[in-house]
């Protein structure tokens, strides 16, 4: 088909945009014709989609995915995602996102490390979760306004399933496009990026006496792996690590902290991400201020700069591969676990029979199960392989299998409640137990 003359000055107008992105904030026209122009001037290795629209329906959940294969997963690239402004008055995470989609695709091919990280990782970014509550924001302000909520009034971070209590709250519709969105995708690693703090903060946001809770620090299986993450994040920043905090309220040494630990939150969508999206997240603070004036953000970009980048390139750390039948053929929802870390939510290979574990430097024992097959047991050594942009490769081959497991998901109930009642009712017979032992230690 023939472009006319009209389609070609568009399309000069779009690289012309894509091509001077100003350190000012971008509102729904301007941030979706940005997204537009970079996917029109680098169409090989970006792809852009909405994956739902928010509560007015004038916004759409924007998401650009970069990458050599920017529009489908590939057998072993994993998925990264970089999500901001789901409190739609904490505005410097929306605007650092679109700094960083620039500076991906105008440094791929010139930079030998982002070329690498860009081949090796499938990297999506939504700049914005709650375009209602941003455009609801009229007067920018350090501290919280309304426009925090999305349309319906809704707090976007307290309305996910939650693994410690029935938080009984009606799905939005930004929420239901995000939980709909990891369902689809093979996510590894994620942030989503916030404000109002400075700190780098991880799972579990919300416990019980299982995960610790009464000691105020709510544990998940992979606590090493998220301060590693956290602390990838905050060292990497111009001052994070210092853990100064804002005016010096609430010190967080080395710029990190248990979500939990600092306040409990239900219904948060960190701990719904590692819990039923087997994908690590953390919730990243930017700024002390809300909503800082636009002067600001050229600063804010400087700051962050290297930790964006830093953090993407954790997602290569640990072990992956593929669990296959005896043909050959990849076996989906297969159990492939670290032995000694086990998710209460068992993580499972996906549609090509992949499976991506986060783990630091060390020994395991990887235990790859098909259900009513003898697991298979390989103790792997781990090194740190993120420069190398992939994780340790290490298949499973189920020979007497020629079966496709069947689709298994896991309830949405509060599974932790579930196991602190399980444990509860086992107690009386572990105090029995203590008491039986101290007696016999007494009289002998």
């Amino acid at each position: 088909s023939s472009v006319s003359f009209q389609d070609v000055l568009a399309i000069l107008c779009l690289v012309s945009l894509a091509a001077a992105l100003d350190f000012k904030y971008h509102h729904a026209e301007e941030l979706e014709a940005y997204l537009k122009g970079v996917h029109a001037a680098y169409p090989a290795i970006t792809h852009l989609h909405s994956i739902g629209r928010s509560v007015e329906g004038r916004g759409d959940l924007w998401v650009l995915v970069l990458g050599r294969f920017p529009t489908h997963h590939k057998i072993g690239i994993p998925e990264f995602k970089y999500v901001a402004n789901m409190h739609g008055d904490e505005t410097v995470g929306r605007e650092i996102l679109l700094h960083l989609i620039d500076f991906l695709v105008t440094s791929y091919r010139r930079d030998p490390i982002i070329t690498r990280l860009l081949n090796n990782t499938r990297i999506h970014i939504m700049p914005t979760m709650n375009p209602d509550g941003f455009e609801a924001t009229k007067v920018p302000d350090c501290y919280y306004t309304q426009g925090r909520y999305n349309k319906n009034g809704e707090d976007l971070n307290r309305n996910f399933p939650d693994a410690f209590e029935n938080n009984n709250v009606s799905i939005q519709p930004e929420t239901q496009a995000v939980m709909n969105w990891i369902k689809n995708e093979t996510f590894v690693l994620s942030a989503n990026l916030h404000g109002g703090a400075l700190v780098a903060s991880y799972t579990f946001d919300n416990g019980n006496s299982v995960t610790g809770s009464l000691k105020g620090y709510s544990r998940s299986p992979d606590d090493d792996v998220f301060i590693h993450l956290a602390k990838t994040y905050s060292f990497n920043h111009a001052i994070m690590y210092k853990g100064t905090g804002c005016d010096n309220r609430q010190p967080f040494p080395e710029g990190i902290t248990n979500g939990y630990s600092w306040y409990q939150l239900e219904g948060g969508m960190q701990d719904y991400n590692y819990v039923w999206g087997q994908c690590f997240e953390i919730t990243l603070e930017l700024s002390c201020c809300k909503y800082p004036p636009a002067d600001q953000l050229e600063k804010f970009w400087r700051d962050n700069k290297v930790a964006l980048i830093e953090y993407i390139k954790q997602v290569h750390l640990g072990v992956k591969g593929q669990v296959t039948d005896k043909n050959g053929n990849p076996i989906p929802n297969a159990i492939v676990e670290a032995k000694g870390r086990p998710h209460i939510c068992p993580y499972r290979t996906n549609e090509q029979g992949e499976y991506f574990l986060l783990l630091l430097p060390g020994t395991y024992v990887i235990n790859a199960t098909v259900p009513g097959f003898k697991p298979m047991l390989k103790t792997v050594e781990i090194h740190d392989s993120t420069g190398n942009f992939s994780a340790l490769k290490q298949d499973f081959s189920f020979s007497e299998v020629s079966i496709r497991s069947r689709a298994a998901s896991c309830p949405k109930t509060p599974l932790y409640q579930e196991l602190e009642q399980a444990s509860a009712a086992v107690k009386p017979t572990l105090h029995v137990l203590v008491l039986t032992t101290v007696m016999l230690v007494i009289f002998k």
